[in-house]
């Protein structure tokens, strides 16, 4: 059937090359595995049936136990049974891995439930992939298109000629598409076509590819002086805190003038005259002064530190997005030589 189906093959791409000496002719593959592996529709039915299939193999493992349980018990009580008993055991050990046999082959036999079922999951897919092939064929103009996971051996496959990616695409399109509006389904078949087009030109991979590190590249630069003005702004904000702060401790701690009491005031007990107001806050000002300068000072010195980590900060990530963009630069020269 293979060699058959070989001849034909090869009879096809003579008719088609003496056909059509002027145009070359254009072969593509798919790989219809790799495509179904890739369908969330199809990955989640498959989990599923895989479930029902654990649940067949623990059905048939329990049924295993009990007929080897069974002739341990027989072997074991052997002795002391009639023929009449051993034979009706043996029958009914007998039945039991007929019927173990039976719902073995019916679950994962050649037409099995297992491939039943797998083959009726994989239907509707394959035959979205195959309209899929064909729109791509006419579009593209392939002459032939063939499933690398079939029974036709292909020796040798160039990636190149591999459209199964472009057929996910589709497939993936296909199933977004009531949820897209217009704009974002013209942007997703516009991406969807630089993508075709990059599998289909090696050259344009690498020249993409070096357009998506000069993007990326001035992307981060954005980033650094966007991060940059922050900081800035930041250590503006903290600046102009500090001393406001200070300002405000400055004119706490400026004691005023409290007003004269009676000096001819005497206390109750002792029949001299009290100690004034005046005379009390003098006692004590000069220490509470003190306590506030110090308390300024470390606020200060604690200010000025956090401002030379900032703008040490601000610098390293300067002189890095400085050397990212020279590398950027020259990575650029050296793919443009």
């Amino acid at each position: 059937m293979r060699r058959q189906f070989l001849f034909i093959f090869l009879a096809l791409i003579v008719a088609n090359t003496s056909q059509a000496q002027t145009r070359s002719t254009r072969i593509g593959y798919i790989d219809m595995e790799y495509i179904l592996e890739n369908v969330s529709d199809y990955k989640e039915a498959n989990a599923q049936l895989e479930l029902k299939a654990q649940k067949w193999k623990q059905e048939i493992e329990t049924k295993k136990t009990d007929i080897n349980n069974l002739k341990e018990s027989l072997k074991a009580e052997k002795a002391l049974l009639t023929k009449e008993l051993i034979d009706e055991r043996e029958t009914e050990i007998k039945f039991l891995e007929t019927e173990m046999l039976d719902y073995q082959q019916k679950q994962f036999g050649a037409d099995g439930n297992l491939i039943r079922h797998k083959a009726a999951l994989a239907k509707p897919i394959q035959d979205q992939v195959f309209t899929a092939v064909q729109d791509i064929a006419e579009a593209k103009n392939y002459d032939f298109v063939f499933d690398k996971s079939s029974d036709l051996t292909m020796l040798f496959s160039n990636k190149k000629f591999d459209i199964s990616d472009q057929v996910i695409r589709i497939l993936n399109r296909t199933d977004k598409r009531e949820q897209l509006t217009k704009k974002q389904l013209k942007e997703q078949e516009k991406k969807e076509n630089l993508e075709n087009a990059i599998d289909e030109n090696p050259a344009m991979k690498d020249r993409q590819k070096v357009l998506d590190d000069r993007k990326a590249a001035r992307e981060k630069l954005i980033l650094d002086r966007k991060l940059e003005q922050e900081a800035k702004k930041k250590e503006y904000e903290d600046r102009r805190k500090a001393l406001l702060e200070e300002r405000e401790a400055r004119k706490n701690g400026t004691v005023s003038e409290p007003a004269k009491t009676d000096a001819t005031k005497t206390s109750p007990s002792t029949d001299k005259p009290a100690a004034t107001t005046e005379q009390k806050t003098t006692t004590v000002q000069p220490a509470a002064t003190e306590n506030k300068a110090e308390e300024r000072q470390k606020l200060y010195e604690q200010r000025k530190k956090e401002l030379e980590e900032r703008k040490k900060k601000i610098l390293e990530e300067r002189e890095a997005a400085k050397k990212a963009k020279e590398a950027a630069a020259q990575k650029t020269n050296t793919t443009n030589n």
